[in-house]
């Protein structure tokens, strides 16, 4: 149960080091002295290592960015350095630099020590290395240094609020300005997560995964202005362990022209007859272009539409020839001119063997029905394209284009592809089901990972959607556990029934309707 506390005081560290912890990136500290178990102290960032090394020596090469990024805030708030201490700053700019500018420093997190382990082994240091933010010549300059390393492993929770408190030097803790009260709740890892965060630092297990450490390292210099980078260090970030915090699926700035799939549609019947009509058609076919192209399909612009030309022709995944028609109605003559314009610039072999898709707004005509049905064309809403696009937005790999051929049958299909469509949301709902039950069975077992015959047999009590043999569960788990979904972990067994499966996060899911 969750409980108010007291903090007094503030534990001094440089800047860089509280940033990897309120990322989550470390559950460690390096304090100058032993720190007892239970201890409750706010984290101050300071602006010196306190160790005659650079900050290119201090700070392992994946962790650089970050460090800088920390040091370009702090001192945007004006605490610059007195000449003679080590400074988190190159040193040319050291040298350029007044003695200080602010009085005040600002402390965003505070965090409770779990445990202060004693290191004074030299040749555990290039395995700690790898699990932290620090080098080995940093750890092997403490070691040399004070004798012991003290290691503190700190649960982490952020302020409501930041404190600003007034700048101190050369100090292990600092006392606040005034006790700030807190509730000891929703830390930044689980207890799930910081367990084996803490069981993999104090046994030296090397880390599972260096080259995603590497490639979110990466990203963080772009997640500040990409959207697209941003997301993916998220997901990189919950896949390591370095958070849990399910990711809410937010409507996409950059994505937001897929309503307006519809909309066009519906403009080009309210312009019909009218002389913009021209520009609504246009737009119509514009947006349909970008429509199939993010789907996956490859639109050619050799065929671009025009007199004379196919509104669009996509050559892979397997060739689709597609005519689009704004307005109420899809007229007579429409299947006509799709064969006529298909066959003359694909030849009859290739335009035969290709789907063939009118995409508009309006209703076709009953002779485009009858010749839809006679050469094999499918007809489609826009406001089923749109809802094609908005699942292959909010799911990526939701789309498979091969399977959604299948579906492409004579005439007017738009229920066939909302049975697509429901058949894949209801795929996607079962997975999420099963990332919560396993989720749900550790937290309730209190283990660590689980075989599939347990989490089998916890399925079935549990009132699932659908029945499931072992062997369907087994698969599905395996997908979820690819490296490109990580919504679980997976330690390979001797065969499948030894494989044990462990939850890293949630699979959200929304309504696209």
């Amino acid at each position: 149960m969750s409980q108010m506390v007291s903090i007094s005081t503030a534990l001094c560290l440089p800047a860089p080091d509280i940033e990897a912890l309120v990322q989550g990136r470390t559950i460690a500290a390096l304090p100058k002295m032993f720190i007892r178990t239970g201890q409750q102290f706010a984290l101050y960032p300071t602006d010196s290592l306190n160790i005659p090394l650079s900050v290119e020596q201090y700070y392992r090469l994946s962790f650089l960015p970050i460090a800088s990024s920390a040091i370009a805030n702090l001192n945007s708030q004006g605490i610059l350095l007195q000449p003679k201490q080590i400074s988190l700053l190159p040193d040319k700019e050291q040298l350029q630099l007044p003695l200080l500018t602010s009085e005040t420093v600002s402390i965003q997190a505070w965090a409770k020590c779990e445990l202060c382990q004693i290191i004074n082994n030299a040749e555990s240091l290039t395995t700690l290395s790898s699990l932290t933010i620090w080098t080995q010549e940093a750890l092997q300059e403490v070691l040399a240094q004070r004798q012991n390393i003290f290691l503190a492993y700190l649960r982490i929770y952020q302020l409501p609020k930041a404190v600003d408190v007034s700048v101190t030097r050369n100090s292990q803790f600092v006392a606040l300005p005034q006790p700030l009260t807190v509730l000891e709740a929703n830390p930044l890892l689980s207890d799930r997560i910081f367990a084996q965060r803490k069981h993999q630092l104090e046994t030296l297990q090397p880390p599972p995964h260096p080259e995603l450490e590497e490639l979110q390292s990466a990203l963080a210099s772009l997640a500040i202005t990409n959207s697209a980078a941003k997301q993916l260090e998220e997901d990189i970030k919950v896949f390591l362990g370095w958070s849990h915090k399910s990711l809410i699926l937010k409507v996409d700035p950059d994505l937001a022209w897929i309503n307006e799939i519809g909309e066009l549609g519906d403009r080009s019947i309210e312009l019909e007859d009218k002389k913009s009509n021209y520009q609504a058609g246009t737009d119509f076919e514009n947006i349909t272009r970008r429509s199939l192209e993010f789907l996956g399909f490859k639109v050619e612009e050799a065929y671009k539409g025009g007199a004379g030309g196919l509104d669009l022709f996509c050559s892979q995944p397997y060739p689709l020839v597609c005519e689009c028609k704004a307005g109420k109605l899809i007229p007579s003559r429409t299947v006509e001119e799709l064969l006529k314009l298909g066959g003359m610039h694909l030849g009859k072999v290739q335009f035969l063997n290709s789907a063939k898709l009118v995409i508009g707004p309006g209703h076709p005509s009953s002779d485009t029905l009858k010749a839809s049905k006679e050469w094999e064309v499918s007809i489609i809403n826009a406001m089923t394209l749109q809802k094609l696009v908005k699942l292959k937005a909010q799911y990526p790999g939701a789309i498979n284009l091969f399977e959604l051929k299948e579906y492409l049958e004579s005439g007017q299909i738009d229920y066939r592809l909302d049975e697509y469509i429901q058949k894949t949301e209801k795929e996607i709902a079962l997975r999420a089901y099963l990332v919560q039950l396993v989720k749900n069975y550790l937290e309730s077992t209190g283990l660590e990972k689980a075989g599939v015959d347990a989490l089998h047999g916890a399925y079935f009590g549990s009132k699932p959607p659908q029945p499931l043999k072992i062997e369907e569960m087994h698969e599905i788990l395996i997908e979820l556990s690819s490296p490109l979904t990580g919504y679980l972990g997976r330690i390979k067994g001797s065969d499948w029934k030894s494989d044990r499966f462990y939850f890293l996060r949630d699979l959200l899911i929304t309504n696209i309707s």
